[in-house]
Order: structure tokens, then C-alpha cells, then sequence
């Protein structure tokens, strides 16, 4: 039962930070120690059935409730009122996380490839978010044969960059113009559950549908291909992790739009930088 809590814990971790733009969701996964489980049940999801659905079903409860409850919150208060402290309290979640992705290649001795894939993937992700900063326009999703394609081709993006470390994929879909319009069919289709408007409900979830089979194809899809890669050359793979999630705070740091801020919001947000760090050095234990 422990266990079965923490992982929701973890899955509402990754929910929110899956639709917060600059934070990734890959990266909580590696913070949290369970990106290689992850990994290992979703490309072979049939053979370890049982340990797939006791790691992926709370976790998926855990997203849900993310997605529900926290992320309007966090996306529409914590962020617009308090955006210094929230993002140093995410930033503190990913620097927590790295100890733990550090194991896996300590005492390797580092060569040319390593430092190659460390600063391909973290001058990737600074990149990204150079190019999506301030990027959010809204995509047209009447309802036709085209549009349904497009939001499927959507969802795979969204999907493959939310579970590659240090890369958003709410930055992704940001830069591709399709970052609000989900979010605001997300939440409209929550308010329509909740108030039973049956109409309101298939209206949103036309437009969820092939997004939501999109997602599922993306991550299956770049599990594969780490799993491939962590498998056949595990060095160099672990050091593009590592680049990507050091990068992560600077990508983060990038799109932050600040508000003047005094003595009070730079202690708060040290203060929550330094819970954040705890917090991801004990879910990821």
C-alpha cells in the first residue's frame, strides 16, 4: 500500500509537470528514480503484465488527479501569482533528482562521445525553449478529416518529448500553436463531467480522442527507442539524460516571465528550491 500511495505521489508529479510549459515530465520520471522501470514496462508491457499494471495504474491515478485538480491550479494561480517561487520549486525537483541519474555512470571513465551527446541534448534544450519563448498561439480544431490527422500527429509529438528528460512537451506544443487550445478542451471537458452535460462531454472528447491515441503511440514508440539505446550504449545515453536535465533549469529560467520581486519572493523561493530538492532526493530513494 506504500508503495501503490508513492506512486500516485509520483504520478501527480509528472501529471503537472507534463502541463507546465519548460517543465518536463521525462525529467520528473529520472528524478523520481523510475524512468527505467517505466521504460522496461512499457516496451514490454505483455511479458511483465503484472509489475506493469502495479507501477502504471497509481501512477496513471496519480496524472489524473494532476491533470483534474493541480494543474488548473498550479497553471492559472501558483504561476501567474507566484511564478519565482513555483519555478524554483520545480528546478529544485529536477536538481534533486540528479544524485540518482549520476550512479548510473559513476566511475565510467568519460570520453569524446559522452561529452558529445551531453552538449548536443543540452544546447537542444535551451534551444527549445529560446524558440518557444512567448510562443502560444491557438490552433484551429474544427472538426474535419484533416484536423483529426493533425491532432493525432500532435499527440505523438507531445507524448515523445514528454517522456524524453529535460524536454517539455507543453513547450513542444506551445511552439506549435496547439498548447492552449488542448489545454482549454482538457478543462473545458472536466467542467462538462462535472456537471453532467452530456453534449459538452462528447463535443471535448471528439477533439481528445485521436490527441489521447497519439500520446499512446508517441510513448510507446520512444520507449522502444530507449530502451534500445540505454540497452546498446548506456554511457552515452545516460550523459544526453544528464545534459538534458541540467539544461532543464536553464530552459526553465528562460521562459519565466518575472514581475518585480523583493526580499520576500527570493527567501520563499529559496525556501521552496530547497523542498523541492528534499522532496525529489526522498520519492526518488
Amino acid at each position: 500500500m506504500k508503495e501503490f500511495i508513492l506512486n500516485i505521489l509520483r504520478g501527480i508529479v509528472i501529471g503537472i509537470s507534463n502541463v507546465i510549459p519548460g517543465v518536463s515530465g521525462g525529467t520528473m520520471m529520472v528524478s523520481m528514480g523510475i524512468y527505467d522501470r517505466l521504460i522496461l514496462v512499457l516496451t514490454h508491457f505483455v511479458k511483465r503484465f503484472k509489475e506493469a499494471v502495479a507501477l502504471l495504474v497509481p501512477i496513471g491515478i496519480g496524472m489524473l488527479l494532476a491533470i483534474a485538480i493541480f494543474a488548473k491550479l498550479f497553471s492559472e494561480v501558483f504561476f501567474p501569482k507566484f511564478p519565482l517561487q513555483t519555478n524554483l520549486f520545480f528546478i529544485g525537483l529536477i536538481l534533486g533528482g540528479l544524485p540518482i541519474i549520476y550512479k548510473k555512470v559513476k566511475g565510467i571513465s568519460i570520453r569524446l562521445p559522452q561529452i558529445i551527446a551531453f552538449l548536443l541534448f543540452f544546447l537542444l534544450v535551451t534551444a527549445l525553449a529560446v524558440v518557444g519563448e512567448g510562443s502560444g498561439a491557438s490552433a484551429d480544431i474544427t472538426l474535419s478529416a484533416g484536423n483529426v490527422i493533425r491532432l493525432f500527429c500532435v499527440g505523438v509529438i507531445a507524448a515523445a518529448t514528454m517522456v524524453i528528460p529535460g524536454v517539455s512537451g507543453s513547450m513542444i506544443m506551445m511552439v506549435l500553436g496547439y498548447y492552449n487550445t488542448i489545454i482549454d478542451t482538457i478543462n473545458a471537458f472536466i467542467d462538462a463531467a462535472r456537471a453532467f452535460d452530456i453534449p459538452a462531454v462528447l463535443d471535448t472528447f471528439v477533439v481528445l480522442m485521436p490527441f489521447g491515441i497519439g500520446v499512446v503511440v508517441g510513448i510507446v514508440a520512444v520507449a522502444k527507442l530507449i530502451e534500445f539505446m540505454l540497452k546498446k550504449f548506456p554511457a552515452v545515453t545516460y550523459w544526453g539524460i544528464i545534459g538534458l536535465i541540467v539544461a532543464s533549469p536553464i530552459a526553465i529560467l528562460i521562459m519565466m516571465e518575472l514581475p518585480a520581486i523583493g526580499v520576500l519572493e527570493i527567501v520563499s523561493g529559496i525556501v521552496l528550491f530547497a523542498a523541492g530538492f528534499a522532496i525529489s532526493l526522498k520519492i526518488g530513494a
